[in-house]
């Protein structure tokens, strides 16, 4: 059948609500549960959970708050079935969830359901906007079956092609990239990190248009407190995330309007930058490969060296340091006197700006003078997380 693996930090009572309705709606699943250091009770809940569920419910437990990218592939790891997927501690599924997914599911493909939401995020074709509650005792249960019976009823056996959370696969399909990258623990970022490395494996990402979910949003690690307002470790997670991802893919995250991801070209990318502040050392950085600049380099490395697995004294060289100059493929220089919000808009679409161009050469946009030498492209390089 199938193992189901859902991590959770302090959403004991968003908890009871999805492992309710998966005995509902999916009682042959095998249910796996992982406590990321939680101080509400989840732990001694899952004990007593595990114990009544007949072997179909196991159970594991950080004793440090490791995050979800660990915890999703700890749990993977532990599923006794060929088949795995993941959800969200705040999300409940509805009827026929695990057979609507499986009808589509084929060695090489991944397949997600499509969610329902209250209306707090802007709406997307990929999911449906619908309020049956917005907290866990508000959920109007009895409506969101009614609604999904009727929505599949019209969305019978359709598909279309992106992905989200939540989503299943065959393990041996997850594995064999090697699971989500560490890197980007406790979160985010891990989710479209591996969508791309999916794509790039050859495999093919669908969506179930009538395999439902009702996802509250955020409340598994974002809106703690508050409903909508963002707490501290979260926006400190997340900006150490997002320049990690940078560093790793040379661009951001991209997706068209079904959430299916767009893959930018990956190239060697240096920044020759004279007149640059520690500010915009740290702007610049993770945007590149390599950087040479006029900046006290080593005063930024010994303060940003714990927040990334990349050696920063492989990235950041002195502005003389020409010997290491022939290892890059793409130049761009900088001076940071003139350097503008129009030149930091290129820098962040170079990438494309690249691929475009088509071939090697110099050319100048806005202050920016570049010199490709060389165009290849190495995403590819980014599949298998080692």
């Amino acid at each position: 059948m199938i193992s189901l693996i859902i991590p959770s930090y302090n959403n004991l009572r968003h908890l009871k609500n999805v492992y309710a309705s998966i005995k509902k709606h999916a009682p042959e699943a095998e249910v796996i549960l992982l406590d990321d250091g939680s101080t509400d009770g989840s732990w001694e809940w899952m004990q007593q959970v595990e114990i009544e569920a007949n072997n179909k419910t196991r159970i594991l437990r950080s004793e440090e708050r490791v995050g979800h990218t660990i915890l999703y592939d700890k749990g993977i790891e532990l599923a006794t079935n060929d088949i795995v997927g993941i959800l969200h501690a705040d999300m409940i599924i509805g009827p026929l969830y695990i057979e609507n997914m499986l009808k589509h599911l084929q060695p090489g493909k991944v397949v997600c359901a499509t969610r329902i939401e209250p209306p707090l995020h802007p709406e997307g074709k990929e999911k449906i906007i619908m309020d049956f509650g917005q907290d866990f005792d508000t959920l109007n249960i009895d409506a969101f079956e009614e609604f999904v019976l009727h929505k599949q009823e019209e969305e019978l056996d359709k598909v279309t092609y992106g992905m989200f959370a939540p989503w299943i696969l065959y393990k041996k399909d997850f594995q064999a990239i090697g699971g989500h990258d560490p890197m980007f623990a406790p979160f985010p970022y891990e989710d479209s990190d591996i969508f791309q490395r999916w794509i790039l494996a050859g495999y093919e990402l669908i969506q179930s248009r009538d395999a439902f979910v009702y996802h509250l949003t955020c409340r598994g690690h974002r809106w703690t407190e508050q409903v909508g307002r963002d707490d501290d470790y979260f926006k400190q997670v997340s900006e150490k995330a997002g320049r990690n991802y940078l560093r790793k893919w040379g661009s951001w995250i991209k997706n068209n309007e079904w959430q299916h991801p767009v893959i930018l070209p990956k190239y060697n990318v240096a920044f020759r930058v004279e007149n640059c502040s520690q500010d915009l050392l740290r702007l610049l950085e993770p945007w590149c490969d390599r950087i040479y600049s006029d900046a006290e380099w080593m005063k930024y490395i010994t303060l940003e060296q714990p927040n990334t697995k990349f050696n920063l004294r492989e990235r950041c060289h002195a502005l003389t340091d020409l010997d290491r100059y022939d290892y890059d493929d793409i130049i761009v220089e900088i001076n940071g006197n003139r350097f503008t919000q129009q030149d930091y808009n290129i820098i962040e679409n170079l990438s494309a700006i690249i691929q475009d161009s088509g071939e090697p050469g110099l050319f100048q946009l806005g202050n920016l003078k570049i010199t490709i030498v060389s165009i290849t492209d190495r995403k590819n390089e980014l599949i298998i997380c080692k």
